[in-house]
């Protein structure tokens, strides 16, 4: 699909990768909606993209509805769709002292990072349902998984369940969505340098980006980007979950 000119919507764009999504898009041409829930960045950044922003919490059926409503009035049907939006809690199972994981952060993750996921694919595809395709298709999904889906660490339940749950969802979306013309794709980032790898020390960030493989560093938000814009633009790539890790198998800690 031809970026030019599209709506898209990019959700956790307010910072990290989506902001480096929503960003190229616009630098493509595209009319962007933001939905985070960091409203001083998001309107911060839209105000600069020329684009829209829109407060919610991903998870929130009612919330999210509002914004595709607002974003279609003004940009037209959105034909791209890519859900950064993201949680990254820590805690083990059971604690050093004995407590057990806390059963309402471990389903906040599963309903940030996967149920508002398929919130915001379902919703999207639905507003699609009537419109005519453009070329041979009439959407794009791109999901955010994680290497943690694969491998996930010591203190990584919640986090590991939520993103093993985005990459299980990309095959049987994209064969639902396939009779719309709608092509679902995720990809599973390794180690990134997000906000919450920027409040590490700077001898910690260069630890880590050692692991990896080749290169080694840490990701770019950029390079997730382009990742997106690839698959966008190419239509062959449909219920795929692609792995943008630099060769990284994480270990248990």
């Amino acid at each position: 699909m031809d970026i030019q000119g599209r709506a898209a919507i990019v959700t956790g764009g307010a910072s990290g990768l989506g902001e480096a999504t929503a960003i190229l898009l616009t630098d493509r041409g595209a009319k962007v909606l933001i939905i985070d829930t960091n409203a001083e960045a998001g309107e911060r950044l839209a105000i600069r993209l020329n684009g829209l922003f829109a407060a919610a919490d991903v998870s929130d059926e009612a919330a999210v509805a509002d914004a595709l409503s607002r974003a279609e009035a003004a940009h037209g049907p959105a034909r791209i769709l890519v859900n950064c939006a993201g949680i990254a809690p820590a805690s083990r199972t059971v604690a050093r002292d004995g407590t057990a994981h806390s059963l309402a952060l471990f389903r906040k993750t599963i309903e940030v990072n996967l149920i508002g996921t398929f919130n915001l694919a379902s919703q999207f595809a639905a507003r699609l349902n009537a419109a005519e395709p453009i070329g041979e298709e009439t959407g794009v999904i791109v999901n955010t998984a994680s290497v943690a889906a694969y491998e996930g660490q010591i203190g990584q339940t919640a986090y590991a369940a939520s993103k093993g749950g985005v990459a299980a969802l990309t095959l049987p979306l994209a064969r639902d969505l396939a009779q719309l013309r709608i092509r679902a794709v995720a990809i599973a980032p390794g180690l990134f340098l997000t906000p919450m790898m920027q409040a590490f020390p700077e001898d910690v960030q260069h630890a880590l980006g050692a692991q990896v493989p080749h290169p080694a560093r840490l990701g770019r938000p950029e390079e997730y980007a382009q990742m997106v814009e690839a698959i966008i633009t190419n239509p062959m790539l449909n219920g795929e979950v692609i792995r943008l890790d630099g060769a990284i198998r994480m270990a248990p800690r």
